[in-house]
C-alpha cells in the first residue's frame, strides 16, 4: 500500500482522493442483512449461547457441571497479584488490594462460559483441533507437533488455562457452541439465510452481484500519482508528461503532503518547518521512474516517508 503512478487518458479529471468508480460502484444491488438472525448467520439458541460464552447474558458455573473459580484459588490469587504488582497506582498496594481483584477475576471468570467448558466442551475442541497448547509442543525448526498419544486435559484444566492466558478465541467459541446444537439437538446456523446472515432478492441477484468487477481507470499516455491504500483514488492532477508530474511534486507535493502538513507531521523527524510539502527532485524523479512507493517504512520505531530519506 502506498502511492503508485497511473498512465491515464489525455485530460483525465477525477476529483482527487476520491475513490474511482470503477473499483467500488457495483451497479448490482447487494444483499440486505437477514432480518431472523440480524446479520449473524446464527441460529437463536447459538446466539444465545454465544451471549453465554462470553456473559452477556446471566450465566451460572453449576450449569454446566463445572467449580465456580475462588477468590481464594491459587491460579487467582496469582493472577490477581501480577496485576497488582504491574500497576500499584491503579489496584493499590498490600494484601487488601490482591485479595479485592482476586474476588473482581473470580466474579468475572464465574460469569462466562468460556472460563466452564466440560469434559463434552474440551472433547469438541479436541476434536475440532483446538487446544493446540495441550495436544501439540513446539520443536525447534519445525513449528506445532502433535504429541502421540494425544493428552486429553481435564475440563478444569482447561478452564484454569483460560483465565490464566490468552485463552479461546472466537473459533473455539463457535466449535463448543455448534458441537452444543448438535448435542440439543437444534440448528446453530440461521434457517433463513443458512449461516450467511444475508438475504438476497433472487439467485439471479447475487450472480450479478458477485460476478461484477472492478475496472480501471481509462488509460492513457498522461501521468498521475494515485494512492493505494484505500480501494484507490488520485491525488494529484493528470499531466500530459513525466517531468510536468515531477515538477508538480517538487513544487507542493501531492494532496496527502498538503493534508499532512496542514495539520502535523507524523515522520521520523520534524518537518513542519517547511514551506511547503514539496519533494527533492532526486526523490521525486525515482518515485516516477520506479512507479510505485510504499506509504510510510518503520525503521528502528520512527515511521518515514520515502521521500524523507530513509536510513539504509
Amino acid at each position: 500500500m502506498g502511492r503508485k503512478v497511473k498512465r491515464v487518458a489525455a485530460g483525465f479529471n477525477w476529483p482527487l482522493e476520491k475513490v474511482w468508480e470503477g473499483y467500488v460502484n457495483n451497479p448490482h444491488r447487494p444483499p440486505h442483512k437477514c432480518g431472523a438472525c440480524k446479520g449473524t448467520g446464527s441460529s437463536t439458541v447459538a446466539r444465545h449461547l454465544k451471549d453465554l460464552w462470553y456473559g452477556y447474558a446471566p450465566f451460572k458455573p453449576e450449569g454446566r457441571g463445572s467449580k465456580p473459580h475462588l477468590p481464594t484459588d491459587e491460579h487467582v490469587v496469582d493472577f490477581a497479584t501480577r496485576n497488582v504488582n504491574r500497576a500499584p497506582e491503579y489496584y493499590g498496594t498490600g494484601e487488601f488490594a490482591i485479595q479485592s481483584e482476586a474476588r473482581r477475576l473470580a466474579a468475572h471468570w464465574n460469569s462466562c462460559w468460556s472460563h466452564h467448558l466440560n469434559d463434552r466442551d474440551v472433547a469438541a475442541l479436541i476434536e475440532g483441533g483446538r487446544l493446540y497448547d495441550f495436544t501439540h509442543e513446539i520443536a525447534p525448526g519445525k513449528g506445532w507437533q502433535a504429541k502421540v498419544p494425544c493428552p486429553i486435559p481435564s475440563a478444569r484444566e482447561v478452564n484454569i488455562w483460560s483465565c490464566g492466558s490468552l485463552g479461546h478465541d472466537c473459533i473455539n467459541q463457535w466449535v463448543v457452541v455448534r458441537a452444543e446444537c448438535k448435542r440439543l439437538g437444534v440448528r446453530s446456523i440461521c434457517g433463513r439465510c443458512h449461516g450467511s446472515g444475508q438475504i438476497w432478492s433472487s439467485r439471479g441477484a447475487r450472480k450479478r452481484y458477485n460476478g461484477w468487477e472492478r475496472s480501471e481507470p481509462p488509460a492513457g499516455d498522461w501521468w498521475q500519482v494515485w494512492e493505494t491504500v484505500s480501494e484507490g483514488s488520485p491525488i494529484t492532477p493528470a499531466f500530459a508528461t513525466h517531468r510536468e508530474l515531477i515538477d508538480y511534486l517538487v513544487k507542493g507535493g501531492d494532496a496527502w503532503d498538503r493534508k499532512r502538513l496542514m495539520k502535523y507531521l507524523f515522520t521520523g523527524r520534524n518537518l513542519t518547518g517547511r514551506k511547503h510539502g514539496g519533494w527533492s527532485r532526486e526523490d521525486a524523479e525515482s518515485f516516477v521512474d520506479a512507479e510505485w512507493a510504499p506509504s510510510t517504512i518503520s525503521v528502528g520505531g520512527k515511521i518515514y516517508e520515502p521521500r524523507d530519506g530513509v536510513p539504509a
